[in-house]
């Protein structure tokens, strides 16, 4: 173990990454952000994750959502997803759960660390109503076009801040996708390791039209 987690060990520590094993997270969604968020953090030494998505591989959905290649169309994403991370990884335990997060909810299992990786606004309010009931902090994230947005929550409330509708995102380009989640991983693995992190600030990404990238910081109400 020592070995596959050499370059960590020489960031933190042993003792923080010993310490990861014993951390329990769950995704929800298994589609673009997921597969990147599952590849990042799978392979991060954390112990235990449980995917969350009821949705099937399709041709269309291969491009950006990595973890996924031709011949998968079908199958489970969440169930695809677990395989390979445990291919990638002996040391991670998976769980994948093939029902909505309405249902999944209903289970009230205990995580350090929901991560929300869906592709719809409804959801998110799910995930955000269920995390302030039990005190439970969640990352956001969410990707359209050449943006995107993340935020950790704590004491902010989603729900205040955007408005709940059932649009459905405009085309995607795969890089954003891996960006947002690249980000959301960070974001997880350093509150995971018990560095600091800054909470409820949402971090909006975009490109102009001349292909700058800017970042964007906005400090949410927590009152």
């Amino acid at each position: 173990m020592n070995e596959y987690f050499n370059r960590q060990i020489k960031l933190w520590g042993q003792e923080i990454q010993d310490s990861l094993q014993n951390k329990k997270i769950a995704i929800i969604g298994s589609g673009g952000l997921g597969c990147t968020l599952g590849i990042a953090l799978g392979a991060s030494g954390i112990g235990e994750f449980t995917f969350v998505d009821f949705d099937t591989v399709g041709v269309h959905n291969i491009h950006r959502q990595i973890a996924f290649k031709v011949g998968d169309d079908g199958k489970y994403k969440a169930e695809v997803l677990k395989e390979l991370m445990e291919s990638r990884c002996p040391y991670v335990k998976v769980n994948a759960y093939t029902k909505s997060f309405d249902e999944f909810a209903k289970e009230n299992q205990t995580f350090d660390l929901i991560i929300d990786a869906t592709d719809n606004l409804p959801t998110r309010a799910a995930i955000n109503e269920y995390c302030m009931k039990h005190n439970q902090p969640w990352i956001y994230g969410s990707v359209e076009e050449f943006h995107g947005q993340v935020c950790f929550f704590e004491k902010a409330s989603y729900e205040a801040i955007f408005q709940i509708n059932d649009r459905k995102p405009n085309g995607i380009a795969c890089p954003i996708v891996m960006h947002i989640g690249s980000l959301q991983a960070n974001l997880a693995l350093r509150y995971l390791a018990g560095l600091s992190v800054k909470k409820d600030v949402l971090y909006y990404l975009s490109f102009d039209s001349e292909g700058a990238l800017n970042t964007k910081k906005f400090n949410l109400p927590t009152a």
